[in-house]
């Protein structure tokens, strides 16, 4: 969330005009602190229960929840722009990232968590260097990567893929298919095995997570939860019943070490972290923007992308796991008051003292609780107001977004990152493969231009036919184009004189679209007919003199603007028929 503008008040991040270390931190104020604590205790207290569930998402230990928690926070301090983003574990970053770890560790024999752990971090890492060059090269646009619509679709199938995987750890049974179907089916084939102590603990724990958002209490759902679970666990001992606990966590803090395993599929590292890069970014820089406009702040995507970086280099580097902007996290920090980076540095401290003095606390959480907060925040992360909004708004756009739903939950969550980004450029193309070819013409007694079709006092203007190309000719959508010329020059009287194509619409054209122009030309020639352009933009106009449709050719006019190109015409309307002036 950062201010672009180099009139930044007191409250706001610097504009990021060049990499700073703690730039987020400019400016601090002495009397910022006690608000910042504070929000620092909300946010440890809400980040402790996500850091321990999220890694089960990715098949990763609760233990890697934590070690990224504290590492990311203090990478996106130091590099950051924003003062109060919140950087941390994301449950649709974790689906995608399980995907890309069992990709990584297909070669792996009998790979376990520890294996999974360190293909996790070297993909932290991957996905932070990505960050970094994205920065470098200032590809901040990559986070529209994924149109809202699709990223929506996107996001509620990830939803339903967590939903799923939940189902052993709520249920007691082991849940061997992978997919929706195939799981519910073996579900329904195991019913008689399910573990009702596992179930009614879960059941129990989703019942008072979903209060908890109509009282609102002091204490978040998932804090309730947390503790709630913990006391009935060591008053009732629920190893001893069954129910299936967190287990042993390793003592200390992490270690700062580069990650290495030379077995993993290291083509798989790299397209796996670009692929966690376009979900994390995406829905990243979502939640950026959306707290940025809520406290008064402009994002820079590309400065974003440097506190990103930072944070998941930081995460790598400690046995995390790829992070990206906590919407739950950044939340709490709004609205307790924090104002700088400290707030998440002093969170990070919180969880680090959580995991060197309260690990036995953390050891005999049940497993059942933690899948109740997954499915919960999984539910949380369906926008069915969105999804209504995009169907009434427009159905083919609501259409992708159901591809993209249901592609990451038939395919899998990773194949479904494919899917999303291939509708996503199908939905682009076929919005540009037929750009309207209007025709304008004059009213009585004003000036300008208008649309025959749209405006009924517009009347074409003889001898001369204006066409209007609404939006760029490129290779794809040259032969709709030409198509379109084609019938307005046989459809055109027999005194037609000139043809004026107003360009100002045009952004983008190529080789294929400027031999169709240069088609085009020479039937006008053969009929004496004129050629002209308007208001054409400079690299449309530079690669049609490359192409060979320039001034200096005798045959094709260019004009600043259609009034000029309009009284060019009348001035050459007694010249003889397909003479150039």
């Amino acid at each position: 969330m950062t201010v672009d503008h180099p009139a930044a008040g007191p409250d706001e991040a610097p504009p990021p005009s060049r990499l700073c270390v703690l730039a987020s931190l400019r400016g601090y104020r002495p009397q910022w602190l006690r608000a910042d604590l504070s929000a620092g205790l909300a946010i440890a207290a809400v980040g402790i229960p996500s850091a321990i569930a999220y890694p089960a998402i990715a098949g990763l230990p609760p233990e890697t929840g934590i070690y990224a928690s504290i590492a990311s926070v203090v990478g996106y301090a130091l590099l950051g722009p924003s003062r109060r983003l919140i950087v941390g574990p994301d449950a649709a970053t974790m689906a995608v990232l399980g995907g890309v770890i069992t990709a990584v560790l297909a070669d792996v024999p009998a790979a376990g968590q520890a294996d999974r752990a360190v293909a996790a971090a070297l993909i932290a890492l991957g996905v932070g260097v990505i960050c970094l060059i994205a920065s470098v090269l200032r590809l901040g646009n990559l986070a529209s990567l994924l149109s809202r619509p699709i990223l929506a679709g996107f996001l509620g199938g990830v939803a339903v893929s967590i939903i799923i995987g939940q189902i052993g750890r709520v249920t007691g049974i082991a849940i061997e298919a992978d997919g929706m179907v195939p799981s519910l089916l073996e579900l329904a084939g195991k019913s008689g095995t399910i573990h009702l102590p596992s179930l009614g603990l879960a059941a129990g724990m989703f019942a008072i997570l979903q209060l908890s958002r109509l009282w609102n209490p002091i204490l978040s759902g998932p804090v309730i939860v947390v503790l709630l679970s913990v006391v009935l666990s060591a008053v009732l001992g629920f190893e001893e019943t069954g129910i299936r606990i967190v287990g042993d966590l390793p003592a200390g803090l992490p270690a700062v070490a580069f990650p290495w395993q030379p077995d993993l599929a290291w083509g798989h590292v790299i397209l796996g972290s670009a692929a966690v890069f376009a979900v994390s970014f995406g829905a990243g820089i979502i939640t950026a923007r959306s707290f940025g406009a809520g406290v008064g702040e402009r994002v820079n995507a590309n400065a974003e992308l440097t506190g990103f970086g930072a944070a998941n280099i930081a995460s790598g580097l400690v046995g995390g796991f790829p992070v990206t902007s906590s919407d739950s996290r950044t939340a709490v920090n709004v609205s307790v008051g924090g104002r700088s980076q400290v707030a998440g540095l002093t969170a990070a401290v919180v969880l680090g003292a959580s995991i060197l003095f309260f690990s036995d606390l953390i050891r005999i959480l049940p497993l059942p609780a933690l899948g109740a907060i997954l499915i919960s925040a999984a539910l949380s992360v369906i926008d069915l107001n969105g999804l209504r909004q995009i169907w009434k708004i427009s159905r083919i756009e609501f259409g992708f977004a159901m591809i993209a739903l249901f592609g990451a939950i038939s395919f899998g969550v990773l194949q479904g990152v494919v899917v999303a980004i291939i509708a996503t450029f199908a939905h682009i193309i076929l919005n540009a493969m037929q750009p309207r070819v209007v025709l304008l013409g004059r009213m009585p007694h004003r000036d300008g231009f208008y649309k025959l079709h749209r405006s009924p006092e517009a009347r074409p203007v003889d001898g001369i036919a204006i066409c209007f190309i609404q939006g760029s000719v490129l290779f794809f959508n040259a032969d709709h184009v030409k198509a379109r010329l084609d019938d307005i020059i046989d459809s055109s009287p027999a005194d037609l004189r000139w043809i004026v194509i107003d360009a100002s619409a045009i952004t983008q054209i190529d080789t294929t679209a400027a031999d169709m122009l240069l088609g085009i030309r020479t039937r006008l020639q053969r009929r004496g007919i004129i050629m002209a352009f308007a208001e054409v933009q400079s690299s449309v106009a530079a690669l049609l003199q490359r192409a060979g449709l320039s001034a200096e050719d005798g045959q094709t006019l260019f004009f600043d603007d259609l009034d000029d190109a309009f009284h060019a015409f009348k001035a050459a309307v007694g010249a003889p028929r397909g003479k150039p002036v």
